[in-house]
């Protein structure tokens, strides 16, 4: 009666029960599982679907164990006594270990290789594939033309030339005989399909690499190929002795995950940015630490070569896990680094010479780390907190956040928190530093203490208080990236910090964009609990992501900034900031023009449709025709609006697809149609920066953006009503109220 059953997640996830197509697996989710493990669960478990089997699955008494070597975007949903880890350093520290604590007994970890990560600057030679990070921008390096040639052959071609440069000195890992040997079968990551393409005809007339056969897996491969199962295709060029045989394989996602090629000791990391996700990376680069022994060989090494030493590093550190403690770096975090670095090496190539990342190196990427986290969550992120701040709240302190709560709890600006404790305090220093030595003894299986033991319990319910306080906060920290986005900074470095936060918004934009109740004050009480370094480097790179866009086409420009809008939340259930997809849905689908999503709106599309609604579309994006928006908070609408116009009259300049204009051509069009068919009024002075911002990046271009309060209160029979401005409204029709001529 007691059994096992194997299942598939995707076999599952097509049952008409959750809301599949067929009627199947009816009697497994029927039955009362005691126990469900759900291996490589950061892959299919995350979708409405998958959610969905988990959810019919589990019954009352139902245990679950998720299973995954890459948890990244899985870890938020755990809380810390909820997740065990047993991950490459500990598997590398086994295998060092296991002859002095079981002498004599075969080591089930030999044949694991170690890894070692070299990292190549091409920014530092190559400045102008640099992106707004400052980090290589591989897909503008390997951009292809329509006939699928290298726009920059000559640039690749010196990179090949470069990477097999016969000088002892070099380092690099075709240099010698003796590292082509070690590199016989390697796996090299491109952009897309089209790059992996060009590369291959590349690789093929080159005159050391035409030694190796290639083998593309991206996409349908090369178009002289047949279309065969991608692993079989490198199965077969390797051969059954790899020891004779010399292969690369070119993907752009293939055969990275679930995958084992033995042969394989290297990978190439020529793709991906900054941004590139830990999991992603960290699935592909484990490809090549299989096990192998080839012709009496083992592999004991393995070799990564990454050619963006920024997003190398701050993979690393956020693998690593080191402590969520953003603000501060604790003894326990150097050793934990130092640890990953002796069993992962990393060493940064500056031409010929070789530097091995320290400790110190290594932690200088944290903030990295917890920046990229905290603006893509629009800035609700435990990693924007003080966590030792928050550990050590006194009554007084407790008794403002449940005041604050109940400020923004009535503002509906955030779901249902818990309670303050205000019988919880927290530590004092002295206590916090008893605690970390508690927990750092507790790690290593030591005798506690009955003081350290309470101190432990202790921490449990003085934790809850902390995340309790997080979410109240959110209230307050979700509206800071839009204002930042928008404010009017001359000198980043100084203004832009949580000391001055409330100096950058003017009184009318704070209480418009803040909590009812939440004054500056108010703030001020809060501040501390915000990681100052965290805060202003999030702030500061959401103004790099803007301002690189100034550079940009004007299409490439519009795809950038509406990007950095989708990663900013709503203020509240009331104040709705209208998404990129709905301005587009909510237009396109009434007036037309040109859309920036696929006709189901569920895909932005890298070239904008036209949809035709007949003579409301002419004369809305007419040449001559005028748009004013009442109230905008995000330029959004204005955006759409001015870019069906300016396609309008790009189209009828520069008909020959052939003679596209040149980026100054489009924005000398850009900038007149923004002065002269525009017209945009907002409720305050903020939302007037943020919407210049959007239509004109940091360009100071005459625009006819104007703060007017078109609602003013009166007061009839003794009580105060709101109405229109009519006087002010009258005004907007006046055309010496806008632009002067």
């Amino acid at each position: 009666k007691n059994y096992i059953y194997f299942a598939s997640m995707h076999d599952l996830r097509g049952s008409v029960l959750v809301g599949g197509n067929f009627d199947k697996n009816n009697e497994i989710f029927s039955t009362a599982w005691d126990f469900i493990i759900i291996d490589e669960a950061h892959e299919g478990t995350q979708t409405e679907l998958g959610q969905n089997v988990i959810r019919e699955l589990k019954k009352e008494n139902t245990k679950i164990l998720h299973l995954s070597g890459t948890p990244f975007n899985l870890l938020d949903n755990y809380k810390e006594e909820e997740i065990y880890t047993w991950d490459y350093v500990m598997e590398q520290k086994a295998k060092q270990e296991w002859d002095n604590l079981h002498f004599g007994d075969p080591n089930p970890y030999s044949s694991l290789p170690r890894l070692n990560i070299f990292t190549y600057d091409l920014g530092n030679v190559l400045k102008e594939f640099r992106d707004e990070e400052l980090a290589f921008n591989f897909r503008e390096f390997f951009r292809v033309n329509t006939d699928g040639e290298f726009l920059h052959h000559n640039e690749v071609l010196a990179f090949l030339n470069i990477i097999c440069k016969e000088d002892n000195q070099s380092n690099y890992p075709y240099s010698t005989a003796q590292y082509r040997d070690n590199f016989r079968h390697s796996l090299w990551m491109v952009p897309g399909v089209k790059e992996a393409r060009a590369l291959s005809v590349l690789l093929q007339s080159h005159p050391v690499f035409q030694h190796f056969e290639i083998v593309n897996v991206a996409g349908d491969g090369d178009e002289e190929q047949k279309t065969e199962d991608a692993l079989k295709m490198v199965e077969k060029a390797i051969g059954k002795n790899p020891n004779e045989t010399y292969t690369i394989t070119l993907s752009c996602g293939r055969l990275t995950t679930g995958v084992s090629v033995p042969a394989w000791t290297a990978v190439f990391m020529l793709s991906g940015s900054f941004n590139t996700s830990a999991s992603g990376y960290m699935q592909t680069i484990f490809r090549v630490q299989t096990p192998a022994t080839i012709n009496g060989k083992v592999k004991e090494e393995c070799f990564v070569f990454d050619f963006a030493p920024d997003r190398t590093l701050k993979v690393i550190a956020e693998t690593a896990k080191i402590s969520s403690k953003a603000g501060k770096t604790s003894n326990d975090d150097r050793e934990i680094m130092g640890e990953f670095l002796n069993f992962c090496p990393i060493i940064a190539m500056n031409g010929s010479v070789m530097k091995k990342y320290d400790v110190n190196g290594m932690l200088e990427q944290l903030k990295k780390v917890y920046v990229e986290r905290v603006v893509n969550n629009g800035f609700e992120d435990g990693y924007l907190y003080n966590n030792d701040e928050l550990m050590k709240l006194n009554d007084v302190e407790l008794t403002d956040f449940e005041n604050l709560k109940k400020i923004i709890g009535s503002t509906k600006a955030m779901p249902k928190t818990g309670d303050i404790d205000i019988n919880k305090q927290g530590f004092t220093d002295e206590e916090y530093k008893q605690l970390e030595t508690a927990e750092k003894k507790q790690k290593a299986k030591q005798e506690l203490t009955e003081l350290e033991k309470k101190l432990l319990e202790e921490n449990t319910e003085k934790k809850k208080n902390r995340d309790t306080a997080i979410s109240i906060l959110r209230g307050i920290s979700i509206r800071m990236p839009l204002l930042i986005y928008g404010a009017d900074i001359k000198n980043e470095e100084k203004e832009l910090d949580i000391d001055n936060f409330t100096q950058l918004v003017d009184d009318t934009s704070w209480k418009e964009f803040m909590p009812k109740g939440v004054t500056k004050g108010e703030f001020e009480k809060f501040k501390k609990y915000y990681e100052s370094d965290v805060f202003r480097s999030a702030g500061k790179k959401i103004r790099a992501m803007a301002r690189i866009t100034d550079n940009l086409p004007v299409e490439e420009r519009i795809a950038d900034i509406t990007k950095i809008f989708s990663n900013f939340r709503n203020p509240d259930k009331e104040t709705v900031l209208t998404p990129w997809r709905v301005v587009n849905m909510h237009i396109g689908d009434t007036m037309g023009g040109w859309v920036f999503w696929d006709e189901k709106y569920e895909k932005v599309i890298t070239k904008p449709r036209f949809v035709d609604h007949g003579e409301v579309t002419n004369e809305v994006f007419g040449i001559d025709s005028k748009t004013l928006e009442i109230n905008s908070k995000t330029g959004l609408y204005p955006l759409y609006m001015a870019y069906s116009v300016f396609r309008n009259i790009l189209d009828k300049e520069y008909p020959d697809p052939t003679a596209p204009p040149t980026i100054d051509e489009q924005y000398k069009i850009w900038d007149q149609v923004i002065k002269d068919n525009i017209y945009v009024v907002c409720k305050t002075p903020m939302a007037v920066s943020i919407t210049r911002r959007t239509l004109l990046g940091f360009h100071h271009k005459p625009a006819n953006i104007k703060y007017v309060e078109l609602l003013k209160q009166i007061e009839v029979n003794g009580k105060k009503k709101t109405v229109i401005d009519e006087e002010k409204v009258n005004k907007l029709k006046e055309e010496s109220f806008w632009l002067s001529k």
